[in-house]
């Protein structure tokens, strides 16, 4: 495993940064690949940083949960769960509604906390295969 990026205190932050790199490498393949690249930008920027915020929401209510006793700290938790999902759906209705965002790059947006962590997963168990050969 990777010990710099699961050994560290401030988890979060690495993943959002290197969100951060994946959504500037994504822009720039847009601006260089599309005609007509402002509404793919435009959503795939709306996307991200909403689904940063949302990243940094879950975290919040971790670190809250944990001070709680445990049905508060259930109660707690689906009340903001609740709150992250809706702000999630008027994003996407955003996105549907208006012609100046792209849905698709939207929801691609919203997704890259996820894409992140996974790829990074899915690298730190490629490299530990082959370490320990």
């Amino acid at each position: 495993m990777n010990k710099k990026m699961y050994d560290d205190d401030k988890l979060s932050y690495t993943i959002i940064k290197r969100t951060l790199v994946y959504a500037l490498i994504i822009v720039g393949i847009i601006l260089v690949g599309f005609k007509e690249p402002k509404p793919l930008v435009l959503g795939f920027i709306f996307g991200t940083s909403i689904g940063i915020l949302g990243f940094r929401l879950l975290e919040l209510t971790i670190k809250k949960s944990l001070t709680m006793t445990p049905r508060r700290a259930s109660m707690y938790s689906m009340g903001q769960y609740l709150i992250r999902y809706f702000i999630y759906a008027i994003v996407l209705v955003i996105a549907v509604l208006a012609d100046y965002i792209n849905f698709l790059t939207t929801v691609l947006g919203l997704s890259m906390i996820k894409i992140v962590i996974i790829t990074y997963t899915v690298y730190d168990s490629i490299v530990n295969i082959f370490n320990k050969k």
